[in-house]
């Protein structure tokens, strides 16, 4: 593995977690980087999205650190403004930056009131710790009810040599992005421009973060940030920034799937392919209705081939189509056609739902090109034991 060029990486327990691991995560290009980001579009967005808007307009799409604290949300509190507003000049001040060039992020509980001293009095300690060697210690300190650690890297060979791409996210529950993300970090070494950073950012978002679903909510806290610092000195042809954009979308579709599978409670990764609509969009919203489906996701949970879920929940897309031209798979495996039922093995379909990765396929007939690919989990008792005490 070769992480990008150019970057930092530190991580620490400041008190904010009720557990003693580390709460903040902080992330820092050697020199000023392009940035883009995607935020969520939950109207009581909490301060730390807000304060990332205004420093990423402020800045002009430049930025320089990444600070991220977990255990507590900054949403819906008194002094939710202040708290980020303090912690990023703090950072500044200690890195030497300027404060619009701090992007700050925030996840944990919300409507509980953050301490800002619990992070600026750790951060001369997390400056001082900053590593090109401690990538996944900043990975680890923003993950929440999350079970494993979520990370992924791609290089990229391109005229004048490679450009390298390292992401970290987390996320198991509140997930249904909806153009942002849960929180996730992508840093390159790539030479772009902060606008053609941004218009490669939404459409892998639109590719990756976009069709993935653990429980239909989408979190207060949702961002996503991508710097690219120009370390390789590799600036891109219009062909490799092509090839770049394709390396970022499979990379950002790896860490959305890792969130999938992680899902609280989830013990199953279910990727739901749908095709043979008029557009991609009438596809992607029949997909995202089988997704979120209790129903459908309780009968995986339960490896029941129970086909007549996923044609109910397809009905509830607000998307019209002909019954008599539906064909659904599970596991590969014919379970409708024209709309009927068709003889399978019960038995054989049920031990091939038992496996660790579903896919369920739901296909028209006719013409139509439009398709899309979602990922999402089952829903076991897991998911309501972690979410019924949350705050305890």
């Amino acid at each position: 593995m070769t992480l990008p060029q150019g970057y930092r990486y530190a991580a620490l327990y400041a008190g904010i977690r009720k557990v003693a691991k580390p709460d903040l995560s902080l992330i820092v290009s050697d020199t000023a980087a392009s940035a883009a980001a995607v935020f969520t579009q939950n109207q009581a967005a909490a301060a730390p999205v807000r304060l990332g808007q205004k420093n990423l307009a402020a800045a002009k799409g430049i930025a320089r650190a990444i600070l991220t604290n977990a255990g507590n949300a900054n949403c819906a509190t008194r002094t939710g403004d202040k708290v980020a507003s303090e912690t990023v000049r703090a950072l500044a001040k200690a890195l030497k930056v300027p404060a619009n060039q701090v992007l700050p992020a925030s996840t944990g509980v919300i409507g509980v009131e953050l301490d800002a001293a619990k992070i600026t009095t750790h951060l001369p300690a997390l400056v001082d710790a900053l590593s090109p060697d401690k990538f996944y210690e900043a990975a680890d300190a923003i993950l929440t009810t999350d079970l494993v650690r979520k990370t992924a890297t791609a290089s990229l060979s391109v005229k004048g040599g490679a450009v390298h791409l390292a992401g970290m996210t987390k996320g198991s529950g509140m997930i249904e992005p909806l153009m942002a993300t849960t929180l996730a970090y992508i840093v390159t070494d790539a030479v772009i421009a902060p606008a053609d950073l941004k218009k490669m950012l939404v459409r892998a978002t639109n590719r990756s973060y976009n069709c993935m679903s653990v429980d239909g909510d989408t979190s207060t806290n949702d961002t996503v940030y991508l710097l690219a610092n120009g370390a390789s000195g590799i600036k891109l042809s219009s062909a490799d920034k092509a090839l770049f954009e394709q390396a970022l979308t499979h990379l950002m579709e790896d860490l959305a799937r890792q969130i999938a599978r992680d899902g609280e409670g989830a013990k199953k990764l279910v990727t739901i392919e749908v095709g043979g609509f008029k557009t991609d969009k009438d596809a992607l919203k029949v997909a995202r209705q089988i997704a979120n489906s209790p129903l459908v996701k309780t009968a995986i949970a339960g490896s029941d081939p129970n086909w007549g879920r996923i044609l109910m929940a397809a009905g509830n897309a607000g998307v019209k189509f002909d019954v008599p031209q539906v064909d659904i798979n599970f596991q590969g495996m014919a379970v409708c056609r024209k709309g009927l039922a068709v003889d399978f093995s019960e038995a054989e379909l049920t031990k091939l739902l038992d496996e660790p990765d579903v896919l369920v396929q739901f296909q028209l007939r006719g013409p139509g090109k439009g398709r899309a690919r979602f990922f999402t989990c089952d829903f076991t008792e897991g998911y309501i034991k972690i979410n019924g005490s949350y705050r305890t």
